[in-house]
């Protein structure tokens, strides 16, 4: 085994590139659960023309290749003055289409709960927004927790993409020493590696997650 070839050259880089995927992955995952509930909550609750663009939304970014979003993003949106970094694209990418996916769960979540919950409330003088805010979404977000937990495992393997538009990270390190060594299968192994790493790492804090959430008496989350 040629070590000083993982010491001096494959590691180092990709190391770097796994400090500009977590970059990727960490606000992208966030902001994309956030938009995801907001979004779920207007396809279920929203008033009828809110609903109509909430669920054109969803079908748009969910029915086409993230791929595709990305180019748009990174090489469409100048052409009408726009310019985002490679980053800011990649970004905006991850957040728009996990947001999409997050609202199919939490729309679901929702439309378990059930109705008289929200009569209920509204029988004791909450608003509808202290309703939705307080008792329907938490209990929404609790049982879609699974859903939106495996499309956060998805984002973290989805992020290799943003190289394709130049934000290089642990993908685009390992394919630019793979191209100048042609060591591609050693290369793309040790790759692989570190995302398994990364969605077992995720997969741990999503179950503490879910335990935490866990109500005695009605199951896990």
């Amino acid at each position: 085994m040629d070590t000083a070839f993982y010491a001096t050259q494959l590691i180092p880089a990709l190391n770097r590139g796994l400090v500009m995927s977590i970059k990727l992955i960490i606000p992208s995952g966030l902001l994309g659960l956030g938009l995801g509930i907001v979004i779920g909550t207007l396809r279920t609750f929203g008033h009828p023309v809110i609903r109509k663009a909430a669920n054109g939304y969803a079908m748009i970014f969910r029915g086409t290749p993230l791929l595709v979003q990305l180019f748009l993003l990174y090489f469409g949106l100048p052409n009408l003055g726009i310019y985002l970094d490679a980053y800011t694209a990649a970004v905006t990418g991850f957040i728009l289409c996990s947001g999409a996916y997050h609202s199919e769960y939490i729309r679901g979540g929702l439309l378990s709960i059930k109705k008289g919950q929200i009569l209920a409330a509204q029988s004791m003088g909450f608003s509808t927004f202290k309703t939705m805010f307080n008792i329907i979404v938490p209990q929404a977000v609790r049982r879609a927790l699974a859903g939106c937990g495996n499309e956060i495992i998805y984002l973290i393997k989805y992020s290799s993409l943003a190289y394709i538009i130049t934000c290089i990270e642990l993908t685009g390190e390992g394919k630019i020493i793979a191209t100048r060594t042609f060591r591609y299968t050693e290369v793309f192994l040790v790759i692989g590696f570190y995302y398994l790493v990364l969605v077992t790492i995720a997969t741990f804090l999503l179950q503490r997650i879910e335990e935490k959430l866990e109500i005695p008496g009605f199951g896990k989350a």
